[in-house]
């Protein structure tokens, strides 16, 4: 059972690795993929909070509070706690010299962490779940966003699709739980609850 299953994520990872591979793609996914880690993309997250925080009203300044537990939960939990249990190889890793999957269109640096879950879709599926919370109407295109993130770490080689699975369930999860602890909260403590609130976005 477990030899078909990695059969089948590998068969996935060669389609969306090499099979979908283009030039288009071999310039956008690797920019996507470390869209955290440029001046771009972070210029772009704060204008998101500081969008949430002006214009959000109470509900924008509590999903960008509690923004911070559940990027942090997704990211600790992931890449800290589940990745070091499991310590499963990336597939451009060399294992004693030798590539674990051969043929590999890597796209950018391989990375020295572990592969499962995907941090990267841990965090983007933990920020599209509370933003679908508290934005309804914008759920669609946090999920869309999240998911490209998510395809761009398969893509460029440095993930099998059953990490981004993981990591995205690992997301979701931790920012349901820090969503179930606010709303015990806010019935406890009414004045921390959003049931009628309106906002400008």
């Amino acid at each position: 059972m477990l030899e078909f299953l990695y059969s089948l994520d590998k068969t996935i990872f060669d389609f969306c690795n090499q099979t979908l591979s283009n030039p288009i793609f071999d310039l956008i996914m690797p920019t996507l993929t470390n869209w955290n880690q440029s001046w771009i993309g972070l210029g772009l997250a704060g204008g998101f909070l500081l969008l949430l925080i002006w214009r959000g009203g109470k509900k924008g300044r509590i999903a960008a509070v509690l923004l911070i537990p559940i990027i942090i939960a997704s990211d600790q939990i992931s890449s800290s706690i589940i990745k070091t249990l499991v310590a499963r190889p990336r597939p451009c890793h060399l294992i004693n010299g030798l590539p674990v999957l051969e043929n590999i269109h890597l796209l950018v640096p391989c990375g020295g962490g572990y592969s499962f879950p995907s941090s990267h879709a841990a965090n983007n599926f933990a920020f599209a779940t509370l933003i679908s919370f508290f934005y309804r109407r914008w759920s669609w295109i946090a999920f869309i966003y999240a998911g490209l993130m998510a395809f761009s770490r398969v893509s460029v080689g440095v993930h099998y699709p059953s990490d981004i699975i993981g990591g995205a369930l690992v997301g979701m999860l931790c920012a349901a739980m820090v969503i179930i602890l606010w709303e015990m909260l806010s019935k406890r403590y009414p004045t921390l609850s959003v049931n009628n609130e309106t906002s400008n976005i």
